[in-house]
């Protein structure tokens, strides 16, 4: 049996894991902020759309709270290969869904309204995945931690879930503008009360 980590030995694998997590998110923000660049540059190379841009926002908050939030896995667990392997898997879940938000093959659409709604499935059901792994990724942390965060925390995901359920099966402009708008709203305001500080 392998001889346990002391503190010191624990706190230098978490800084080498934070690495490989901060190269994943890094790719992620640099992928939003070309495309965000190259629609303030190309403004009538292809018509945008506000819901579109509203998830790509949503995304751009998700991966930096992502990266706050992991922080603190450094002080809550033990590490090991499949605990890094799953922390890994969800970062390059985030990954995927800014690779989805702007794909090079949006070019084939004429504008990002058709575009976000041809690939509307994908995206949210990759989103509900991620608020499914979230779940998971929280309760690493341990029980205690999980609860800290009281029946909002369950509630918030699972309506998260349903509701990006509801998105992907339909087209309603009403439906998914609410849903970006108080999405966004409620992220913001989860970030600010919950993870304003370590």
């Amino acid at each position: 049996m392998q001889a346990p980590h002391d503190t010191a030995q624990m706190a230098s694998l978490y800084v080498h894991i934070r690495i490989v997590l901060g190269m994943i998110v890094g790719l992620g923000l640099t992928h939003l902020l070309r495309h965000f660049a190259n629609l303030i540059e190309n403004p009538k190379r292809k018509r945008i759309y506000w819901v579109h841009l509203g998830w790509a926002l949503s995304m751009f908050l998700f991966l930096i709270h992502f990266w706050w939030w992991q922080f603190r896995l450094g002080h809550l667990v033990e590490w090991n290969f499949n605990l890094y392997l799953f922390v890994t898997l969800y970062a390059l879940l985030l990954y995927l869904l800014c690779a989805l938000v702007f794909s090079d093959s949006a070019s084939e659409y004429p504008d990002y309204r058709e575009y976000f709604y041809a690939r509307r499935q994908w995206f949210f059901g990759l989103l509900a995945l991620a608020y499914a792994v979230d779940m998971v990724d929280t309760w690493i942390k341990g029980p205690a931690y999980f609860h800290s965060f009281g029946n909002e925390f369950l509630v918030r995901n699972l309506a998260y879930i349903v509701l990006c359920g509801i998105a992907m099966l339909t087209r309603s402009p009403r439906f998914h503008g609410a849903f970006v708008s108080l999405g966004l709203a409620y992220q913001a305001a989860w970030i600010a009360r919950q993870f304003e500080t370590l």
